[in-house]
Protein backbone atom coordinates (compact mmCIF):
# COMPACT_ATOMS: atom_id res chain seq x y z
CA UNK A 1 0.00 0.00 0.00
CA UNK A 2 0.91 3.28 -0.85
CA UNK A 3 0.58 6.30 0.89
CA UNK A 4 0.43 9.81 -1.11
CA UNK A 5 0.67 12.92 0.58
CA UNK A 6 -1.54 15.24 -0.77
CA UNK A 7 -0.36 19.14 -1.12
CA UNK A 8 -2.66 21.17 1.25
CA UNK A 9 -4.45 23.30 -0.93
CA UNK A 10 -4.59 27.05 -1.29
CA UNK A 11 -6.55 28.67 0.72
CA UNK A 12 -7.85 32.75 0.22
CA UNK A 13 -5.59 35.02 1.73
CA UNK A 14 -2.22 32.71 2.05
CA UNK A 15 -0.71 34.97 -0.64
CA UNK A 16 3.07 33.47 -1.82
CA UNK A 17 2.77 30.93 1.04
CA UNK A 18 0.95 28.66 -1.00
CA UNK A 19 2.95 28.77 -4.00
CA UNK A 20 6.09 26.19 -4.65
CA UNK A 21 9.51 27.56 -3.96
CA UNK A 22 12.94 26.22 -3.10
CA UNK A 23 14.59 27.05 0.21
CA UNK A 24 16.76 29.54 -1.10
CA UNK A 25 14.15 31.59 -1.72
CA UNK A 26 12.42 31.30 1.55
CA UNK A 27 15.64 31.94 3.60
CA UNK A 28 15.90 34.60 0.81
CA UNK A 29 12.50 36.40 1.28
CA UNK A 30 12.27 35.36 5.52
CA UNK A 31 9.86 37.91 5.73
CA UNK A 32 7.16 36.69 3.11
CA UNK A 33 6.76 33.47 5.33
CA UNK A 34 6.62 34.46 8.74
CA UNK A 35 4.11 35.83 10.64
CA UNK A 36 4.36 39.89 11.78
CA UNK A 37 5.43 40.12 15.19
CA UNK A 38 4.24 43.07 16.95
CA UNK A 39 6.03 43.07 19.65
CA UNK A 40 9.26 43.25 17.63
CA UNK A 41 7.38 46.12 15.16
CA UNK A 42 6.48 48.24 18.11
CA UNK A 43 9.99 48.24 19.21
CA UNK A 44 11.05 49.38 16.07
CA UNK A 45 9.02 51.72 15.44
CA UNK A 46 9.84 53.47 18.79
CA UNK A 47 13.70 53.31 17.95
CA UNK A 48 13.14 54.82 14.98
CA UNK A 49 11.03 57.59 16.24
CA UNK A 50 13.89 57.89 19.19
CA UNK A 51 16.35 58.36 16.78
CA UNK A 52 14.40 61.15 14.25
CA UNK A 53 13.65 62.94 17.71
CA UNK A 54 16.78 62.94 19.19
CA UNK A 55 18.21 64.16 15.40
CA UNK A 56 15.29 66.80 15.34
CA UNK A 57 16.31 68.13 19.13
CA UNK A 58 20.00 68.62 18.37
CA UNK A 59 19.52 69.92 15.14
CA UNK A 60 17.02 72.44 16.36
CA UNK A 61 19.59 73.22 19.45
CA UNK A 62 22.46 73.72 16.67
CA UNK A 63 20.30 76.52 15.26
CA UNK A 64 19.31 78.51 18.31
CA UNK A 65 23.26 79.01 19.08
CA UNK A 66 22.77 81.26 15.95
CA UNK A 67 26.18 79.81 13.73
CA UNK A 68 26.32 80.11 10.24
CA UNK A 69 28.46 78.79 7.53
CA UNK A 70 30.77 81.22 5.99
CA UNK A 71 33.08 80.18 2.75
CA UNK A 72 36.28 81.86 3.30
CA UNK A 73 38.78 82.92 0.45
CA UNK A 74 41.00 80.16 0.29
CA UNK A 75 37.63 77.91 -0.47
CA UNK A 76 37.17 76.46 2.92
CA UNK A 77 34.02 76.62 5.10
CA UNK A 78 34.02 78.09 8.86
CA UNK A 79 31.08 78.50 10.79
CA UNK A 80 30.91 82.12 12.37
CA UNK A 81 28.63 83.25 14.98
CA UNK A 82 26.10 85.68 14.10
CA UNK A 83 26.52 89.14 15.23
CA UNK A 84 23.70 92.03 14.90
CA UNK A 85 24.69 95.48 13.06
CA UNK A 86 24.35 97.09 16.54
CA UNK A 87 27.87 95.27 17.71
Amino acid sequence: MCLKKEAPQAQPGDGIRSLKSTMLFRTVNYELYVKPNLFIMGFGLVAFLGCTGYIAYMRSKFDGLGYYPAIKEDGHEEYLKKKSKWD
